[in-house]
């Protein structure tokens, strides 16, 4: 990411990342922007443009500082965005936060031999698991990664909903589990915390059937993640080793480090 001239951000692609995923990011951000939703905006300009094998996309920038909004503000902006309807044309795709049937499974270099093991057979049960969970909340859009570190303050103190590359159809249970299992689980959010979230999104998930099974499974996305960077970082390999040893055993989640 590089902050250009006249409060404007480009976003680089690493090599090789098809352009897909950066033309829905423009096209979600351009649908939210006539509706009015805030949310992070692109520059009036035809884009994505690809050069030297990478994508590169143009946004506004909404702040010179990065200030994270309160949990009453994450939780409106959730529960806004659950009440829109995504146009036809936006082609979201459905959720598969695991990959689809077909798709290989993760190698996760750099990760000692009985944690990839370990987390390679859980990615697998999690891939197979989550289209059978007892869904309860209606389907529709979703931003496929809420929480509190996606929604900022811009220059006005107002919230701003960013990171629009997960945007998809699937189950809105989705975009809550993270915040109850911060709170849950990790202790990044204080009970207070919780219930402020729960009051103003109307929602707890942690009442559902099916929401331990869908916390192992995020702990899962949240901790391949991190293990795919372990081959070249010795603070994400050493964290994913915690964390993945804390899946295995059961032990306390409350020592992750948030990334």
């Amino acid at each position: 990411m590089f902050r250009l001239p006249d409060e404007v951000i480009a976003r680089v692609s690493r090599p090789g990342v098809p352009v897909d995923g950066a033309a829905r990011q423009v096209a979600v951000a351009r649908w939210l922007e006539s509706v009015g939703f805030p949310a992070a905006r692109v520059i009036d300009v035809e884009q994505p443009i690809e050069t030297d094998g990478r994508v590169v996309t143009f946004w506004k920038s909404a702040a010179d500082d990065e200030r994270y909004a309160e949990i009453d503000d994450v939780a409106a902006l959730i529960r806004d965005l659950h009440q829109l309807a995504a146009p036809a044309e936006l082609k979201l795709p459905e959720l598969r936060p695991f990959g689809d049937p077909d798709d290989a499974v993760p190698g996760f270099p750099g990760l000692a031999e009985a944690d990839k093991s370990f987390l390679r057979e859980r990615y697998s049960w999690a891939r197979e698991s989550f289209p059978g969970l007892p869904f309860a909340l209606p389907r529709g859009v979703i931003h496929g990664d809420a929480n509190v570190g996606n929604v900022i303050l811009d220059r006005d103190d107002r919230p701003v909903l960013i990171d629009l590359d997960s945007f998809a159809t699937g189950p809105r249970e989705w975009d809550l589990i993270q915040t109850a299992l911060f709170a849950d689980r990790l202790g990044w959010h204080s009970p207070e915390e919780y219930r402020r979230f729960v009051d103003v999104y109307g929602h707890d998930l942690r009442d559902w059937e099916g929401y331990e099974q869908l916390a192992d499974m995020r702990e899962i996305a949240m901790t391949a993640w991190l293990s795919k960077q372990a081959a070249h970082s010795e603070k994400s390999a050493a964290e994913a080793a915690k964390r993945i040893a804390a899946i295995r055993t059961g032990a306390s989640r409350r020592d992750w480090s948030a990334y």
